[in-house]
């Protein structure tokens, strides 16, 4: 019987016409062709995944399932070329949410919950709950879910060595810098990102917004409500920067730096537990973010707290499978999966509290920090600015003592951030 059919009654508000069709007859099988998308390292996994979907639902149809390298963070450019020729699944971050949706590259999958329902006996409040509330509030515009939540581990913290660095060592940037610095060792961090510069700003209170004409809302050359100035944290920044114990690393670059020997410690994120485990070897160890110093106070330093989704392209041919195939790749099963071959940090919360997850290290300290993460949603022109006012920051182009200077450097990035949409 055909799923068209079938599903007629239920599906009649939004997806008549694009639904796939499901069959049960050996002899009228159809062959459903599908693309996924995701990161490089994912693809072995993904490839298994994708088998296993096909053979839960041989009975409905033949599975032709391709399978192609598109990194998490780069998929909102690729998309947004060609929509139409994207994939019909693909994995995303979760600051590229907004501009995919605007385009109409994810579809709106409140639209498809009675399918989630009839084929994988699942509610999309189930899929909800299963996961952590902030995943879902990131995946979700206006109360609608326009992604599965896979991953919450897109941040950042401290990894160090317990072997030279004590944790009192590691608790602030100033005392982290000195046992560094005694120990013959470096602390890297990039700040040529404003992925990576923005916590020292966010946990001085300190905001970025997305506005609904894809500028950016951004405050760094003000007074955030904290009562601390951006001068301020830029000399912060700066008197960490010019430490000589401190290491500046180009954005991309630091599993290199990790595997080179020279750093104690260094700002990164899951995707390097390996290389730090490696380098760091008995005394491999990780915690959140050290404070920084502002005046005589101590300042927590934020985060990123990122996740990943995977999504449903909203001009797919077969939409109905690739979100029931969307829902397969990130369900509890598939994140366990995703942990015990990737590290990758679960959203879902069983998964999560896992006796596996709790004991690892690099989440353990993603966990740690997350209580200090923003969920950074930012335009398009936020990021060559603040890129170029970190560099300036890391090669000492600003000086500590010149506020006007550093005001106008946060002037100038303000503008470049805050500029219209072309």
């Amino acid at each position: 019987m055909k799923f068209k059919k079938v599903m007629a009654s239920v599906l009649a508000v939004a997806m008549a016409a694009s639904m796939m069709t499901f069959t049960v007859s050996a002899e009228e099988t159809e062959t459903v062709s599908l693309t996924v998308w995701g990161a490089e390292e994912d693809q072995t996994l993904l490839q298994e995944l994708c088998d296993n979907f096909a053979a839960a639902y041989a009975d409905y149809a033949v599975f032709d399932i391709s399978i192609g390298v598109e990194s998490e963070s780069t998929a909102k450019d690729t998309v947004l070329t060609d929509v139409e020729a994207a994939a019909d699944v693909y994995s995303f971050a979760s600051d590229q949410l907004t501009s995919l949706v605007n385009a109409g590259a994810l579809a709106n999958l409140e639209d498809y919950a009675e399918v989630l329902e009839a084929y994988a006996g699942k509610t999309l409040d189930d899929v909800k709950s299963a996961n952590s509330e902030g995943s879902v509030e990131a995946a979700s515009i206006d109360g609608s879910l326009y992604g599965f939540p896979r991953a919450g581990d897109n941040g950042y913290f401290l990894y160090y060595d317990s072997t030279k660095l004590s944790e009192e060592d590691v608790a602030t940037w100033d005392s982290l810098l000195a046992a560094a610095d005694a120990a013959g060792g470096k602390v890297g961090m990039t700040l040529a990102s404003g992925w990576y510069n923005a916590s020292f700003f966010y946990g001085a209170g300190f905001t970025t917004d997305l506005n609904d004409d894809g500028t950016t809302a951004i405050d760094w050359n003000g007074t955030s409500e904290s009562g601390y100035t951006g001068v301020q944290v830029v000399q912060s920044m700066l008197e960490i920067a010019g430490n000589s114990a401190f290491m500046a690393i180009a954005d991309g670059d630091i599993s290199n730096q990790i595997a080179s020997g020279d750093l104690v410690a260094v700002v990164s994120g899951t995707w390097d537990a390996s290389a730090a485990a490696e380098v760091f070897g008995d005394g491999y160890a990780a915690t959140k973010l050290p404070t920084y110093t502002i005046g005589d106070e101590q300042v927590q330093q934020g985060s990123v707290a990122g996740f990943k989704f995977t999504g449903v392209n909203g001009m797919s041919e077969n939409i109905g499978w690739a979100v029931l195939l969307a829902e397969y790749l990130t369900n509890e099963d598939a994140q366990t999966q995703f942990f015990a071959q990737r590290e990758s940090g679960p959203t879902n919360l069983n998964v999560a509290a896992s006796e596996e997850v709790s004991a690892n290290i690099a989440q353990a300290a993603l966990a740690e920090q997350s209580a200090y993460g923003v969920v950074q949603m930012v335009g398009d022109k936020f990021w060559d600015p603040t890129a170029t006012l970190g560099e300036n920051i890391a090669q000492g182009t600003l000086s500590v003592d010149d506020e006007d200077g550093i005001q106008e450097a946060l002037d100038t990035m303000v503008e470049g951030v805050t500029a219209a949409v072309e």
